[in-house]
């Protein structure tokens, strides 16, 4: 089996990616497995090489491999010829909804976004096809319920066109979604296999709806816990968490390790220790389901529940 770890390069690795990595490479290495690093970097306005690289070698000094390493621009052509198939299928539309229309119309999705009532499917394309559409564009996906089988026992099945609505798959200023991209660079690598965190649990139903789309394997799924700031979102570089470059000023990457591996439950005592003596034994029994809160201090990680 294959599985990926798949950060953004909008800007520093923070303790919620450094844990998420951690996780994913556990998961694969217990069990011989191949991983590899797809470095997401589709966002031109945030993504710059300087986050992919300070991302790279910021993984590196935690102590984690990867068999491959994947820079997600590199597979523009495959996104494109995901996008020719979705229109010989008759499934590609072009859609006028801005933002404003989508909060009109009242109705949020599971994810917290707002759901769309596809209320533009029979618009299609224009007659130069989907490359001449100045439009963002949707999949018209199957009025059917999909089941993804998630191994932490979380309830993924829904009929996400009437959920979320028909996904957006091209921005109106021509750059692949986030969607559209991970079914086909996952099934571009052969993987088979997504750990990931639980705020992306929501979105498995309709990246399944797209792998049947377009006969794409079906990876199995694990969602694991996140971390939280204060008021209860989710640790990321939007909020301003501590990126690697301080955390490295006031731990080394064998203290920082057992740090993380304390929080998620893997280390009771969160004495130092490196991933690949994490490895020996690893079990999801071991990871805490819950969400954690965790605080900087301006030289330390402290979080709920600390030993």
């Amino acid at each position: 089996m294959s599985g990926r770890f798949a950060p953004s390069t909008t800007g520093p690795a923070h303790p919620g990616t450094l844990l998420a990595a951690l996780l994913c490479w556990l998961d694969a290495r217990s069990r011989g497995e191949r991983v590899i690093l797809r470095l997401e970097d589709l966002d031109r306005a945030r993504c710059t090489p300087e986050h992919a690289a300070a991302m790279r070698a910021d993984l590196a000094w935690f102590g984690l491999d990867w068999d491959a390493i994947e820079e997600q621009h590199e597979t523009a052509d495959a996104h494109a010829a995901a996008l020719d198939r979705l229109a010989e299928l008759g499934v590609l539309y072009g859609c006028p909804a801005t933002r404003g229309d989508l909060a009109l119309i009242g109705r949020l999705a599971p994810d917290g976004a707002h759901a769309y009532d596809n209320r533009s499917r029979d618009r299609g394309l224009p007659a130069g096809g989907w490359r001449a559409s100045r439009l963002a564009l949707r999949v018209r996906l199957p009025d059917r319920v999909v089941a993804p089988h998630d191994e932490g026992g979380r309830d993924l099945a829904c009929d996400p066109a009437a959920v979320f609505g028909d996904p957006v798959v091209r921005r109106r200023d021509g750059e692949v979604t986030y969607q559209l991209a991970v079914v086909v660079d996952d099934g571009r690598s052969g993987i088979d296999r997504v750990v990931r965190g639980r705020d992306i649990a929501p979105s498995t139903a309709t990246q399944m709806a797209l792998q049947q789309l377009l006969g794409l394997p079906t990876p199995s799924y694990r969602h694991h816990l996140l971390l939280l700031e204060e008021r209860g979102a989710k640790l990321a570089k939007l909020h301003g968490a501590v990126g690697a470059a301080e955390l490295r000023q006031h731990y080394d990457a064998r203290t920082l390790c057992g740090v993380l591996a304390g929080i998620a439950g893997l280390r009771p005592d969160a004495s130092p220790c490196s991933p690949q003596e994490l490895m020996r034994g690893f079990s999801w029994q071991q990871v805490r389901p819950d969400d954690v809160v965790v605080r900087w201090t301006g030289r330390r990680l402290t979080w709920d529940g600390q030993p």
